[in-house]
């Protein structure tokens, strides 16, 4: 999605945002605040709530009529309210063609973007003259919620998994009011065409054995099979859950986290050689390869004591960390850490960063939902596959 640099003057942000690439994920989410702006006019010709009795009501509320809608990102179908008397009629058309299409775009990219309401509403008030209040916004982008919870309980029995990814990060939120750490569980698919899913995402407390598995329990009951192989940091809930859920699947230890764990239990003086050949051994091409590097390493520091908990955690965990090695060769540099999944992570991160702090667990969702929903679209392209050549670089 076109991120947003708040130093551009707004005529050249609009021109960007007007001229930019969308998906139609990003047309649907217009397709959403459209619709949520045509019913905030609604609301406030009729002057009641739904169903409610009002002595104020000025109308009643009759349906919907579709209408076709283009925008520079293409032809969208709007679903515009009706009264019963006939007299609403909605100023979206004409005050969009009028004004600046870009508005609700604009909308709705700072929101995906981790942009906060406040900062939306100026945003908003510089590009069309008009003052939306917080509420607005706010309210607008909760109409995003079905879309959102469709795309994270979709059935995953249309394709079979051969490679899972699974990791955690960390983000804050308020909580009877007071701000508590919550854990973002995250899942991505890579199916037997080598493409890319996000296939699930859960906002729950901190990580254990008990989060993880309702985690996996979910992904499960929505139809994900047994994979070839699930690439994960060895985080001992996770491992536990996996172990539970997804009982002879052989786990792959992120070799990444596996060689940080180890290089922390290393002298920090004269140790590059032996750093040199620790890395050695994930790089080899094969498991005896593999197996040969790591007794040439334990032989070259097995008579200095202070490596005594690197050989110790090297041999617990060698087996764990070379699952990757009986997949083919091409797979190695994908499947050996966790770093596709880690780029998803600082995507999040780098939208979550601008709030801070979530206002609510729903908030939450509704954003890291939203960004997953554009990478997994993304993901869908050939050049997006993973397994090709200088993939990392991508």
């Amino acid at each position: 999605m076109t991120q947003l640099n708040f130093n551009l003057d707004m005529d050249k942000l609009t021109e960007e945002i007007l001229s930019s690439d969308l998906s139609s994920v990003t047309k649907g989410l217009a397709v959403a605040v459209f619709n949520a702006y045509m019913e905030a006019e609604r609301d406030a010709h009729v002057q009641a709530s739904h169903l409610a009795r009002s002595p104020d009501r000025q109308d009643m509320r009759n349906g919907y009529y579709e209408r076709d809608y283009r925008l520079p990102i293409g032809r969208i179908t709007l679903k515009v309210p009706r009264t019963r008397s006939g007299e609403f009629s909605t100023t979206l058309f004409e005050r969009y063609q009028r004004m600046d299409q870009s508005l609700v775009l604009t909308m709705m990219e700072s929101v995906i973007s981790g942009v906060s309401t406040r900062k939306v509403t100026k945003i908003v008030e510089e590009l069309c003259g008009d003052a939306v209040s917080k509420s607005f916004v706010s309210n607008v982008m909760k109409r995003l919620d079905p879309e959102i919870e469709a795309f994270r309980t979709r059935a995953l029995n249309d394709a079979q998994y051969d490679y899972v990814y699974v990791d955690a990060m960390y983000i804050k939120v308020r909580e009877d009011h007071r701000v508590v750490s919550k854990a973002v569980y995250i899942a991505q698919g890579v199916t037997t065409a080598h493409y890319r899913e996000m296939i699930g995402f859960m906002v729950a407390g901190n990580e254990s054995t008990v989060s993880w598995t309702a985690f996996f329990q979910d992904l499960r009951a929505r139809g994900l099979t047994k994979p070839k192989l699930i690439i994960s940091d060895a985080h001992a809930g996770l491992k536990a859950a996996i172990k539970q859920e997804f009982t002879d699947c052989p786990w792959q230890r992120c070799t990444f986290h596996f060689l940080q764990n180890m290089v922390t239990s290393m002298p920090k003086k004269h140790s590059g050689p032996a750093r040199q050949m620790l890395k050695r051994i994930f790089r080899a091409e094969t498991i005896k390869h593999a197996e040969a590097y790591r007794d040439e390493f334990i032989e070259f520091v097995q008579d200095d004591p202070k490596y005594a908990a690197v050989i110790e955690k090297l041999e617990a965990g060698f087996s764990d960390a070379t699952q990757f090695m009986h997949e083919p060769e091409d797979y190695y540099v994908s499947l050996r850490t966790t770093n596709s999944l880690e780029r998803v992570n600082r995507e999040i991160r780098r939208r979550e960063r601008v709030i801070g702090i979530f206002p609510n667990l729903a908030s939450a969702e509704r954003l890291i939902g939203a960004v997953l929903m554009d990478i997994h679209e993304l993901f869908q392209t050939p050049k997006r596959k993973l397994f090709q050549k200088h993939d990392l670089d991508k």
